[in-house]
């Protein structure tokens, strides 16, 4: 009997434990779930609040990193100029060397064939120019003498037609 007793009593305390677990078990659902609502709750009335706050974080964060982007965009900007400038620059100096020995070996070259150059053409139309004046200043000059000693010449020739075979003769016998 003894043996009946402490079974029995060992299936009730065996039922007590288990009573007590699934009535703690249910306990806590039901707090889980009360906690939900009240969450819910909560978001629902400062929802809009939160979203509305989390809206402005968001602007200001995008002004922000806006803000830094065009600074690194005009900086890298400014770098890629200076950086075409000082290219173009190099590439202006070499193509001035290229075209100073092109022209030096054509010129080079020229000379060899007897091409006079554009300042030997200079020089000779500056003498021409020259010589053109010095003519034309001449020919001013001797135009009023010529003039005047044209009767003169004339002249002479009428009265003294025997002295033009004698200087034939001498002339004559000058070159013989």
């Amino acid at each position: 009997m003894v043996k009946k007793m402490k079974s029995a009593a060992s299936s009730t305390h065996a039922a007590d434990k288990s009573s007590q677990l699934a009535s703690s078990v249910k306990d806590s659902a039901q707090q889980i779930w009360l906690a939900g609502m009240g969450a819910f709750s909560k978001a629902q009335e400062e929802g809009t609040k939160v979203f509305e706050a989390l809206v402005k974080e968001g602007m200001n964060l995008q002004k922000k990193t806006q803000g830094i982007a065009e600074e690194k965009i005009s900086e890298v900007t400014g770098k890629m100029s200076a950086m075409a400038d000082t290219v173009t620059s190099k590439a202006g100096q070499n193509w001035d060397k290229l075209e100073t020995i092109f022209e030096a070996r054509t010129a080079k070259a020229l000379n060899k064939l007897g091409v006079p150059t554009a300042k030997d053409v200079d020089a000779l139309v500056q003498r021409v120019d020259a010589l053109a004046a010095a003519v034309s200043r001449l020919s001013k000059g001797a135009a009023p003498k010529a003039a005047a000693k044209a009767p003169a010449k004339a002249a002479r020739k009428a009265a003294a037609p025997a002295k033009a075979p004698v200087k034939r003769a001498r002339r004559k016998t000058a070159a013989a």
